[in-house]
């Protein structure tokens, strides 16, 4: 019964391109009229398919990581970017739409993070071990999308240009007290001390980051300069002249986004300039992947910007300019997905099982090709409080640095 309706759910998903499935018994089927990308992937268990029939989401991701599904590593990007590409004009059960637009309507009661549930949260992904993400990050440990002024430039390069970017936006003199909400490793907050003289106070809830963004300030000579705390953003009390939030409104919740951004205008100057870097959608809202919110980020939420603007709409803050990053984070993704396959040795001498394995590729691999076949971005959200606390056009972000540490300086 199960794979007859399996059948049949592929036969109206699959409308481009041709997925192969090889079933348990061992028979092989095409789906899909073909002149497209392709794909194939082996169930191994019968289990499996019903599973696929009422989750298919949820068994996707446990069924590849227990092996029930199977694909081999360098076939696995195929398969996942055909099935969401065809996801966005195939057609799928009534029932699968119907549970979508319900756990949407419900994201105000499923989003709900309090402090002690985002620390939580927060120790599941990012306290499992910084020599894990030494493998695969640049060497400044930049967690986010990184900004590829061109196409062939290095993951190095290309992180670097992302945070001098995200500095230009900010507008930063030599002396400027900067916050940096949710301060990851301290690669940002350590750049802005060290190449824009700003003094910078890094906020963060995992307990390995605060501790390696400290002892990254003392190698670098900058913990003068820098000021680490785990702390959670809500709790923030004083007034900067900067804030700088990178990659971390992904782990806020639907529910508190009017509530993060009131903190931004409180802890904000008269005169200051705020920059957000998000992933966000630029499609109407939609729910968390129920593997990803079990094995990868709990409580994350991808915001679409239409709820982000709504939010900002009732901080008081004045948008001083939005602008959305496309075809930047899928080659960060790639770039990270290579890495983490080269390390494999390495991965599995830090005590890593196949299972975590296969789960870390299936984590890079779906969110790949979701910024390569979804509406999905990263937005640059630039705030203030005053209309010309930022220049009237866009003509001062594509100066030189020097030029500007000039002009901060007079």
């Amino acid at each position: 019964m199960w794979q007859t309706l399996l059948e049949r759910i592929l036969k109206r998903l699959i409308v481009e391109g041709r997925l192969r499935v090889t079933w348990p018994d061992g028979t092989s089927r095409d789906y899909g009229p073909g002149a497209g990308p392709e794909a194939e992937v082996t169930l191994t268990d019968d289990s499996i398919i019903g599973e696929l029939c009422q989750n298919p989401a949820l068994a996707l991701g446990e069924g590849y990581m227990d092996g029930r599904i199977d694909c081999p590593p360098h076939r696995l990007y195929a398969f996942i970017a055909l099935l969401v590409r065809n996801q966005q004009s195939g057609k799928m059960p009534s029932w699968f739409s119907a549970r979508d637009r319900m756990r949407v309507a419900l994201r105000g009661i499923e989003q709900r993070n309090n402090p002690l549930r985002s620390q939580t949260n927060v120790k599941h992904h990012y306290d499992i071990s910084d020599d894990l993400y030494r493998l695969f990050l640049d060497q400044d440990m930049q967690y986010s999308c990184a900004y590829f002024t061109d196409p062939g430039i290095s993951l190095e390069a290309a992180q670097k240009a992302k945070k001098d970017h995200i500095a230009h936006k900010l507008l930063l003199k030599p002396g400027m007290r900067v916050l940096d909400i949710g301060c990851g490793w301290g690669g940002m907050a350590l750049t802005l001390a060290r190449d824009y003289g700003a003094q910078v106070t890094g906020v963060t809830l995992s307990e390995n980051q605060l501790a390696t963004a400290r002892r990254r300030a003392e190698e670098a000579g900058l913990a003068d300069k820098t000021d680490f705390r785990l702390l959670d953003y809500r709790k923030i009390e004083d007034r900067f002249d900067r804030v700088v939030s990178v990659g971390m409104l992904e782990h806020v919740g639907y529910p508190h986004l009017r509530e993060y951004f009131a903190k931004v205008h409180d802890v904000l100057a008269p005169d200051g300039v705020a920059l957000i870097h998000t992933i966000g959608h630029t499609a109407p809202p939609a729910p968390t992947s129920p593997w990803i919110d079990k094995y990868i980020f709990p409580g994350g939420y991808i915001p679409s910007l239409s709820e982000v603007s709504a939010a900002v709409e009732k901080s008081g803050l004045w948008t001083s300019d939005v602008e959305v990053l496309r075809g930047h984070y899928g080659p960060t993704l790639n770039h990270w997905r290579r890495r983490f396959e080269a390390a494999l040795p390495k991965v599995r001498e830090l005590g890593y099982d196949e299972r975590f394995i296969r789960m870390w590729r299936l984590y890079l691999v779906v969110c790949e090709a979701a910024f390569e076949e979804t509406r999905q971005g990263v937005f640059h959200v630039q705030l203030s409080h005053k209309q010309y606390a930022v220049p009237t056009t866009r003509d001062y972000l594509y100066g030189t640095h020097e030029q500007e540490m000039l002009h901060a300086a007079q």
